[in-house]
């Protein structure tokens, strides 16, 4: 394809080498080069975008994974797409596959939900619509005032498990574990049996600090000192169990993502004391934080699947356990739809509201 005539130009806004493999890929399914741009943290750590080409009148997609260093991510999607705005670029889409601070959409006692201020910076920005990959919630799509286009892993994931654990995949059953309607829509696709996991291998999350001491004990108040409200119990959740017959079987762990290991280590546990056969985490999303190859290498867990929306081919290095599956296919074509102004239904063919 000749980028002079086709109308529209893919950026990549990463400054580090290892975020911007997606975004090659990408373009070399769409027959394209990647944008003409500069991006880099100057001395003092400010974030610096020069674009190098026109881009007036055109559209604009502007792919971001989300590297270990959230924030200057953010800050440098957030300048680029301010640089095309005031550069007259037509339309600007951001690519974004992981999209972060997902996990804080929901109010917590005297937080905010970042989430919705950070959907807000990005239509400030000059964004017109996103593309992005399983969301944390489904909901999160309505923080935003223009289109969302919320793509799925699963099939891909789906394909990975039908070609790479084909081995095994002949035996009579086999029991998918998770507490979510996304294991009943794999085991669906694949009319296979389902176990549910139940309860956390985590404390439960403490209530001490909702406000029951403020205002400050030392103030002295005048009149009715208030009403005597009744008591809340405190929630406490079960250990894990497992409801379903795992014994002899593969289990399958599934999540839209894997950060923190700990509760996936210990699922893997149960699983192995409950007679599993083998054990699989499929997530799309491979944040892997902190120790979490170390924990996966010495933990029950045989493999964890995830896709290449986040980088995370250091922890590869450091875990062999880890498999990457691409989908920079589904993005491309997201891409080429969007700007030839085609449905995006052929991308969701078969997917329903809850997958």
């Amino acid at each position: 394809m000749n980028i002079s005539k086709s109308g529209y130009r893919v950026f990549s806004a990463n400054s580090t080498t290892a975020c911007t493999e997606l975004a090659k890929r990408i373009t070399e399914r769409l027959g394209v080069e990647l944008g003409k741009s500069v991006v880099y943290q100057e001395a003092n750590r400010e974030t610096r975008v020069d674009v190098k080409e026109s881009v007036r009148g055109q559209d604009i997609f502007i792919i971001q994974t989300i590297p270990r260093d959230v924030n200057t991510a953010i800050m440098e999607l957030l300048v680029m797409a301010y640089a095309l705005k005031t550069s007259c670029a037509k339309n600007i889409i951001g690519v974004i596959p992981y999209f972060p601070y997902s996990k804080q959409c929901k109010m917590r006692k005297r937080g905010s939900i970042v989430c919705k201020l950070l959907a807000s910076m990005l239509a400030k920005a000059g964004l017109t619509h996103i593309i992005t990959m399983d969301l944390h919630q489904k909901e999160i799509q309505g923080f935003f005032s223009f289109p969302v286009d919320n793509l799925r892993a699963s099939p891909f994931l789906i394909q990975y498990i039908q070609e790479e654990v084909r081995i095994y995949y002949t035996q009579p059953h086999c029991s998918w574990t998770s507490s979510e309607e996304q294991a009943q829509s794999y085991a669906e696709r694949l009319r296979l049996g389902l176990a549910v996991m139940h309860g956390e291998a985590h404390h439960s999350e403490s209530d001490m600090a909702d406000g029951r001491h403020s205002p400050p004990l030392s103030r002295t108040t005048t009149g009715h000192t208030g009403l005597e409200l009744p008591l809340m119990m405190a929630k406490e959740k079960p250990p894990i169990t497992v409801v379903g017959d795992v014994g002899g079987r593969i289990a399958i762990i599934v999540d839209d993502m894997i950060d923190d290991v700990e509760d996936f280590v210990a699922a893997a546990e149960i699983l192995k004391e409950r007679g599993a056969y083998k054990i699989y985490i499929m997530a799309t999303h491979g944040l892997l934080s902190a120790d979490a190859p170390r924990l996966i290498e010495e933990s029950a867990i045989d493999e964890v699947v995830v896709t290449n929306t986040v980088p995370h081919e250091v922890q590869k290095l450091q875990c062999p356990k880890i498999k990457t599956v691409d989908v920079s296919m589904i993005l491309a074509e997201a891409i080429r739809r969007i700007h030839n102004g085609e449905s995006m239904a052929y991308l969701f063919r078969n997917i329903a509201v809850d997958d």
